[in-house]
């Protein structure tokens, strides 16, 4: 059921008066001595490429370069990946105590430069100040948690299962685990890779986005001192060279990517023909359930950051509102009310800023396209809905309303700051629309009704749900999605799991 009839007199008055705020001054957030190398991290140490050419690293508020890196080969690859071989047994046969205390070390020096990496992860992605802030106190803590976590995980109990004969079971690092990390995260979902990874015993080749590789290629330097030599490698490059190499690379015992659905079908096609354990972390389009008996204004203002965080661009954005029909028009005038008082604008431009630019122009364009399409299809923009003038690529916090079931914006991942807005009539409809798209990662519930908020959720098709709140996170508890979400968990002991192997050991001892 679409708002066309219930919200358009309530919101018809409300259009964009969004501004870019533009930093003052003509520094940047990065001096070019604080840059990290732009080249391979193999073996523990920076490598040149051997292809000659080089990928320029984007600011997305300008459009202008901020740095240029290596374009990795297969030849980078395998280097990397010899490295990693030869330094795993080593690795994984130290004590949990021994990692564990790495690990808290690799923490502190995070810590110590976290003010480098807050503003070389807002150069790099455009990101708030805010943002980036976050991401660095979750990445230190990621670090933290894994290195508690490893030295107290817990499996089967040994015992005689079968007569005379003492079963033990053994958790086992898997080996050698290729990475590749997305965009919009790059240093957080890094942790989450690297940290139980590592705490499990692994060594790992890590492939960042060639968009965003520069706090990656800076945790390599600041941690080369703290790990043995080819525990941790970096391959800078494009995915359908290095991304490639790893999935398909026969040395390689795991793939793990947060990416994209398609990204995801690649690295799956291709670990498949080595049968090497795959870890997908893709796409999301999260339903937010509001029922009519929600507290509506604590809704609107939990929106105005999870629909929007990172400009949208996070793949468990609250970015599709399903909403009981006889509180639309009252919910979609606080929604509205709560976005526009966002504030655009460059990292640079102070810490109040919490919207900043799309990654790249290319999905910059993407984001336009589909609210282009909206409008032609009738969908209107209650606030936003486009572009924001200036340089760099910025588009304004949008809210789309008059979307019927089952349009394109309401199904597909936009990952841009727009939230669309849609009713239902009862409960039953809103569960099936709530399961209708392909995606699985999370969704959200908004009730006073305790038993309604267990009952819903339960029904609702997705790894996380939240109830009357939406993207809160810890490390204590698993992160991951089902159907074209992928598979496998990051956070918690769960991803310790994921990155670990078991072994049933079983003794004779009949005399």
């Amino acid at each position: 059921m679409s708002l066309q009839t219930s919200t358009t007199n309530a919101c018809s008055a409300t259009t964009s008066t969004a501004q870019v705020r533009r930093s003052q001054t003509a520094a940047g957030l990065i001096a070019d001595a604080e840059l990290p190398p732009g080249e391979h991290f193999i073996d523990g140490a920076f490598r040149p490429g051997t292809s000659g050419p080089a990928t320029e690293v984007i600011d997305p508020c300008t459009g202008g370069p901020v740095a240029s890196v290596a374009d990795g080969t297969v030849k980078e690859v395998d280097a990397a990946v010899a490295a990693a071989l030869a330094a795993k047994e080593a690795w994984g046969r130290l004590v949990p105590k021994e990692r564990s205390e790495v690990l808290h070390r690799i923490a502190d020096r995070l810590a110590e430069h976290s003010d480098l990496l807050v503003r070389l992860e807002s150069a790099n992605t455009g990101k708030p100040l805010m943002v980036s802030e976050d991401d660095v106190a979750g990445t230190i803590d990621t670090f933290r948690f894994m290195a508690g976590a490893l030295r107290a995980t817990t499996s089967m109990a040994a015992g005689e299962y079968a007569q005379d004969h003492l079963s033990l079971i053994l958790r086992e690092p898997l080996g050698v685990v290729g990475v590749v990390t997305p965009w919009n995260y790059p240093l957080l979902m890094g942790a989450w890779k690297i940290a139980p990874i590592l705490a499990a015993g692994n060594t790992l080749v890590i492939k960042p986005s060639e968009q965003t590789p520069l706090t990656t290629l800076k945790f390599a330097e600041l941690v080369a001192g703290l790990l043995p030599a080819g525990v941790f490698n970096v391959v800078t490059g494009r995915g359908s060279v290095v991304g490639q190499r790893l999935s398909e690379h026969p040395d390689v015992d795991m793939i793990a990517l947060t990416g994209s659905v398609s990204s995801g079908r690649s690295v799956a096609r291709g670990a498949a023909e080595t049968l090497k354990r795959v870890h997908l972390e893709l796409g999301g389009k999260a339903p937010v359930v509001v029922f009519d008996d929600a507290d509506l204004a604590a809704a609107a203002s939990s929106l105005r950051a999870a629909g929007y965080w990172n400009s949208g661009q996070e793949c468990g954005a609250a970015c599709r509102v399903l909403v009981h029909e006889s509180v639309a028009a009252e919910f979609t005038e606080l929604l509205v009310r709560e976005v526009s008082t966002l504030v655009v604008g460059e990292p640079g431009a102070g810490a109040d800023v919490e919207i900043g630019p799309l990654n790249s122009k290319g999905h910059y364009e993407r984001v336009l396209g589909y609210l282009e399409r909206a409008r032609a299809e009738g969908i209107r923009a209650a606030i936003g809905g486009g572009a924001l003038e200036g340089p760099g690529y910025f588009v304004a916090p949008t809210v789309l309303v008059d979307v019927p079931d089952g349009a394109e914006c309401s199904r597909e991942e936009i990952f841009g700051p727009v939230v669309t807005v849609e009713t239902f009539s009862d409960e039953a409809e809103a569960i099936a629309r709530a399961n209708e798209v392909p995606f699985g990662l999370a969704a959200s519930v908004w009730t006073e009704s305790g038993r309604r908020s267990h009952d819903v959720a339960s029904r609702i098709d997705a790894g996380t749900v939240w109830v009357n709140a939406h993207l809160v996170l810890a490390n204590e508890v698993p992160w991951g999605g089902f159907k074209g979400s992928g598979y496998g968990r990051d956070l918690s002991l769960y991803a310790l799991d994921d990155y670990s192997r078991t072994k049933h050991v079983m003794h004779s001892r009949g005399r």
